[in-house]
């Protein structure tokens, strides 16, 4: 019978090698991540204000399950729909938390889910219209018990 205070030579290397490989995935994403994936998006083009809503808690008990809510205001026709909305947390390991895609046949622009949130953070919905248009907000949850790890 081993002992829990006696580790092999191979089992501490492996520990390690193990520890190392996922350490880049606890580093924790900040704004100038979520800008560089809007670059990515969308290039230098700027969104506006108004049109996209997101409903958050501003005060999250357990980052494990948050659930959010977004609405783009459009008459989802075929001149003019919501293409796409993308939602960042800039808090998280990956930005990225979640990507809807609209047609015109889908009549609203709204969508639910729920994300997991490591600490407190600004979450960010960028809608792109058909016309190429862009409309963003943000609004900042505090997480009470973080939800990745934290």
């Amino acid at each position: 019978m081993t002992s829990l205070t006696t580790v092999s030579r191979r089992d501490a290397l492996c520990l390690t090698a193990a520890a190392l490989a996922l350490a880049p995935g606890l580093a924790r994403a900040d704004a100038a991540a979520v800008e560089a994936e809007l670059r990515k998006l969308y290039g230098d083009r700027k969104p506006g204000s108004g049109k996209i809503r997101i409903d958050v808690p501003q005060i999250a008990e357990n980052g494990l399950v948050v659930p959010i809510s977004v609405e783009v205001e459009s008459p989802m026709t075929e001149k003019d729909h919501v293409k796409t909305v993308h939602v960042f947390a800039d808090g998280n390991p990956l930005p990225g938390i979640a990507s809807f895609r609209f047609t015109p046949a889908c009549g609203k622009a709204a969508a639910s889910a729920r994300m997991r949130l490591a600490q407190t953070q600004n979450i960010v919905a960028i809608a792109e219209m058909a016309d190429g248009s862009l409309f963003s907000t943000m609004s900042e949850v505090k997480v009470t018990i973080g939800g990745c790890g934290g």
